[in-house]
């Protein structure tokens, strides 16, 4: 109960003690002993249940930190189930193996890895969401690269880069919405300061992956012709099979909630597999929906990259998602990250120092917690005071928010964005991290700027009225 609680006193080198053994010990596993980052997670869970215990707090303490955490994860939890089925439908109506077939037609080798960073770019922008971009013309786009000989991490690279763009600049997005109203700042006011960091990243990236898509630096291409080929002679290919992608991006567009944005794009897959593919049985779309689709064409280069999908796919992510917030609500519950936050407020003394500061804190709860929202909206209200203190528009640190928070999650490979691309494109997280180029340049030209003062503008009288 509540009122069993002990006051909790949290000294500084304390709350930087337990950041650094919590990052010592997931990095070690990760890094030296090649473990999955499930049990890492969970060790950190129980030495942050000693501390509390040596910090005289409760079991009760520990369990509502363990709730609090949780209570955040649980649309994510559900949304990763409802994209594993969507996949596996998808694949069995043909709707995915349609995008391959459409797609192997206009882009060309040469330009492939350019071509999907804008093309995901363009649709995460309409539709705001990098999950529902990754998890569907992703897909599609993976299942592409492969069969044309590039490497996945590559492709999975790209397809992030440019669903994160559109996930960041889209008025559509959760992020986006967010890290205006923490700021106070007017929505399109704050897309429209974002494209000062947002431009100069977009070229930078197709310039690129441009020069890295070329076939001679990947090594020989695949025959391009057998895909598209065997999908249409398995009768997987028919212009009717994109009909739940249009009915999902229209409601998606429209604003219609994620979860029913789902469940309709599901229940229009299901509609289209047994008009399209009329000797689909009920137990062959349940077994399809908790186990995936299973691909018998009968090429195994082919059987592998159809066959996706299913509850049980998402199952690695979302255990891992569970201890990742179960961690990150217990961090929170004992008041760590507030304490590091609040001391970085000591060493902020110039413009630069103080985007750098916001930048590293926004980092640095991915980091700790591996939840993006949470980078926002924490971040957001420690360093509002500081820029309006030094005269700066909170325009600047809603910018901030997403070169540093939105976009660094799927980096992480614990962080819930980390672990749904890696489920979904089927690439590790440290394999693809070198080549999301714009997660990564994002918070580099933010913490430049900073430095140098363009783009920073000042604060005005009124502000996101």
């Amino acid at each position: 109960m509540e009122h069993q609680h002990r006051a909790l006193s949290i000294r500084p080198l304390e709350a930087i003690g337990i950041i650094a053994l919590i990052l010592f010990i997931i990095g070690l596993s990760l890094f030296t002993f090649k473990a999955e980052p499930h049990i890492p997670i969970f060790v950190a869970i129980v030495v942050l249940m000693v501390y509390a215990l040596l910090k005289k707090q409760s079991w009760s303490f520990i369990e509502e930190g363990l709730k609090s955490g949780l209570k955040e994860g649980l649309i994510p939890i559900f949304l990763f189930i409802l994209i594993g089925i969507l996949i596996g439908v998808w694949m069995l109506s043909g709707t995915i193996p349609t995008f391959i077939f459409y797609g192997s037609q206009i882009i060309s080798v040469d330009f492939f890895l350019p071509s999907v960073f804008i093309v995901t770019a363009i649709i995460g922008t309409c539709i705001g969401s990098a999950f529902t971009t990754a998890s569907t013309v992703g897909v599609a786009f993976i299942a592409l690269g492969t069969a044309m000989g590039f490497n996945p991490a590559i492709v999975a690279g790209a397809i992030i880069s440019g669903a994160f763009l559109g996930d960041k600049m889209s008025p559509l997005s959760d992020t986006t919405n967010i890290a205006s109203a923490v700021c106070k700042v007017d929505l399109f006011d704050h897309i429209k300061h974002m494209l000062w960091t947002t431009v100069p990243a977009f070229i930078i990236c197709v310039v690129l992956f441009s020069f890295i898509g070329k076939p001679d630096d990947l090594g020989e291409v695949g025959e391009l012709s057998e895909l598209p080929k065997t999908l249409k002679a398995a009768g997987l290919v028919h212009p009717i099979a994109l009909l739940p992608a249009v009915i999902m991006f229209v409601l998606a567009m429209k604003r219609v909630p994620a979860i029913f944005v789902m469940i309709l794009g599901i229940l229009a897959g299901t509609v289209v597999a047994f008009i399209l593919q009329p000797d689909t049985t009920v137990n062959q779309l349940m077994n399809v929906m908790q186990n995936g689709y299973k691909s018998e064409i009968g090429k195994e280069n082919i059987d592998s990259i159809l066959s996706r999908g299913g509850i049980q796919s998402m199952m690695w992510s979302v255990s891992l998602v569970l201890l990742t917030l179960s961690m990150g609500g217990l961090i929170q519950k004992l008041g760590i990250i507030n304490k590091v936050m609040l001391m970085l407020q000591s060493f902020i003394s110039s413009t630069g120092k103080l985007v750098f500061a916001a930048v590293a804190t926004a980092i640095g709860v991915n980091v700790t917690i591996g939840e993006q929202y949470m980078s926002i909206i924490l971040t957001g209200h420690v360093f509002e005071k500081e820029f309006e203190k030094q005269g700066i528009s909170k325009k600047n640190l809603a910018r901030v928010l997403e070169d540093a928070g939105t976009v660094i999650n799927p980096l992480i490979p614990y962080g819930v964005s980390g672990v749904f691309m890696a489920g979904v494109l089927g690439v590790p997280v440290l394999e693809y991290l070198p080549f999301a180029f714009f997660c990564l340049l994002s918070p580099l030209i933010s913490v430049f700027y900073g430095f140098t003062g363009i783009s920073i503008k000042k604060q005005e009288r009124v502000e996101g009225a």
